[in-house]
């Protein structure tokens, strides 16, 4: 199933897309995606709402799309060079020794990243002027859980969702850190819904792309992630306990803007377009503000 959170006619609302529609999630069903997850069976609330005879529907096209979990209750996880080849291109154009992570580079975006699957993103050029694209697989957890065994790490995710890890590069080489150059204000697209787990065998089987205008910037494959989706979500669990709703961005593949020769970065006007097979296609204009 497909899980949105859409507005229409100034409400906010969520519900599971069936073809064309929004099936509503109304009275009796919980009142966000978020509160949905920590529910002890929401994919029992999924299929209750999919059969629901009294349910309402809205056509797709007259609702805008939001992040499908607008505010998580903690920031976003991510994932740094856990592509072997973006780890490659990262290091040589740092003038560094070309090293395979042996373990995650992790850091966090802010709350207030988060943005819609189609939302402008705001480009202030007295803060950024070097804005990077970052295609990614976002994981959203349902069970949560402490030592979570990796064979049985998949079974604690809820679904999975396509996302933007948009990047200050200057910002990043300036504070010699990841935090503010991944936290600039609505610069973290995602959705355009959360796929379920179940329409999802293999994490590890899903083509990640980038367009900037048309242009293919990024073509890569999930099998080429150095920590996969099971292994990632177990080693997390060791330190910290995951809980419903957390979202983990598990990296960008290579071709990346500050890699290229020369630097390429996003200016007012440009379109990015990042899409995973299986799960969706976000689709972002950059404005100035």
């Amino acid at each position: 199933m497909r899980v949105v959170s859409f507005r229409q006619n100034g409400k906010t609302d969520w519900g599971i897309v069936s073809e064309d529609r929004i099936r509503v999630a109304g009275d009796g069903y919980p009142a966000t995606v978020l509160q949905l997850l920590e529910q002890d069976a929401p994919m029992d609330i999924l299929s209750r709402l999919q059969a629901d005879p009294d349910a309402t529907s809205v056509p797709l096209n007259e609702a805008e799309l939001l992040a499908p979990i607008p505010r998580p209750r903690k920031n976003v996880i991510c994932l740094g060079l856990n592509y072997a080849e973006h780890a490659r291109e990262s290091l040589q154009t740092k003038g560094l020794a070309v090293e395979m992570p042996e373990h995650p580079v992790v850091f966090t975006k802010s709350t207030t990243t988060i943005t819609g699957p189609y939302a402008d993103i705001p480009l202030r050029s007295q803060v950024t002027r070097e804005l990077d694209w970052e295609a990614e697989l976002a994981v959203v957890i349902g069970r949560g859980g402490r030592d979570i065994p990796e064979a049985e790490a998949l079974q604690h995710v809820f679904g999975y969702m396509v996302l933007n890890d948009l990047t200050a590069r200057d910002l990043q080489r300036r504070h010699k850190q990841f935090f503010l150059g991944k936290s600039l204000d609505d610069s973290c697209p995602m959705g355009p819904w959360i796929v379920t787990a179940d329409e999802v065998p293999d994490p590890q089987n899903l083509n990640v792309r980038c367009w900037v205008n048309g242009v293919l910037k990024q073509d890569g494959h999930t099998s080429q992630q150095i920590f996969p989706v099971a292994r990632t979500i177990a080693l997390l669990s060791q330190i910290m306990t995951l809980e419903p709703g957390d979202i983990i961005s598990t990296g960008t593949p290579e071709g990346v803007g500050f890699a290229r020769q020369p630097p390429e970065f996003l200016s007012a006007g440009d379109v990015v377009e990042c899409e995973i097979s299986g799960i969706g296609l976000i689709s972002n204009s950059i404005v100035a503000v």
